[in-house]
């Protein structure tokens, strides 16, 4: 559905790269995690795929397209949700909704429905300009399915909203993705992304580090513990331990021997704590 290879860009048009010899694909029906820090190239990578910023040097084709030479066909199979809303703030939502839907050349979906999917469904006779930030991102992820497209590209999709919207917009994306559309998920939001990608990316100061699952990558760099609380005279005492390090193994056994077990559950590394050990960098 992507291919990318040798991608570079520079917004200085010398060797200062915002990408650097950025290669990838991905395939149809995948929900692809494209992972790193603010300023680490994800933007400039999602805006080449999706004709906003002209292809310097490389090959990239998006959903059987060539886009350096993109054709308006591409856009009829592509949807895309910014991270900063872009909407018409003199319209109301359901306008917004009706005016962009007259740009394909391809069935559309229809407003409300859109509205009532993202719950703004009693909302969409208000101006836009008087939407919330939440709001007005819910709108733009709305707009963003409006043409049925096969390729989603989704920036920081849940940025802004509650914990109950947020699961709602994930739900979503997962059932989408069920009926086999592809997913590019920009983030540097690393629960969504163990969540709700098959592979994840890792890019940093402009260079795709590596690629694998999040499974893989918990298999090979995460180190797992278990917690274990329990009980020493009339204190509860807790401590986390390795699987790894013989002293913290022996130690486990001395506490099971030894004292009341209260609670214990195994813990392994987060996708963050992998990202900062094979980066070296803070997702910030």
């Amino acid at each position: 559905m992507i291919s990318v290879s040798n991608l570079y860009h520079s917004y200085s048009n010398d060797e200062k790269y915002a990408v650097k010899n950025v290669s990838f694909e991905i395939e149809e029906g995948e929900v692809f995690g494209f992972l790193g820090p603010s300023g680490a190239g994800k933007s400039t990578t999602q805006g080449i795929l999706t004709g906003l910023l002209q292809l310097q040097k490389g090959v990239v084709t998006v959903a059987g397209y060539d886009v350096k030479h993109i054709k308006n066909e591409m856009f009829n199979k592509i949807g895309m949700s910014f991270e900063q809303s872009n909407v018409y703030s003199k319209m109301t939502g359901k306008e917004n909704l009706e005016f962009y839907r007259k740009l394909f050349d391809v069935e559309t979906r229809d407003p409300q429905e859109l509205l009532e999917l993202v719950g703004l469904g009693d909302k969409g006779n208000i101006k836009a300009g008087e939407y919330s930030k939440g709001m007005k991102h819910r709108l733009t992820f709305a707009r963003s399915m409006i043409n049925n497209p096969t390729l989603w590209f989704l920036d920081e999709p849940t940025t802004g909203l509650d914990p109950a919207i947020a699961s709602e917009i994930k739900n979503i994306i997962k059932e989408k993705n069920k009926k086999g559309v592809t997913v590019f998920l920009t983030t540097h939001n690393m629960y969504i992304a163990d969540e709700l990608c098959d592979r994840v990316g890792f890019i940093v100061d402009g260079e795709l580090l590596l690629i694998d699952s999040p499974k893989n990558l918990k298999l090979q760099y995460g180190e797992k513990f278990v917690e274990v609380e329990y009980l020493d005279g009339k204190e509860i005492r807790k401590e986390s331990l390795s699987f790894v390090t013989k002293d913290d193994i022996e130690r486990l056994k001395e506490i099971l021997d030894q004292y009341e077990i209260q609670t214990m559950h195994t813990k392994e590394a987060t996708l963050e704590e992998i990202f900062i050990k094979v980066t070296g960098r803070e997702l910030v």
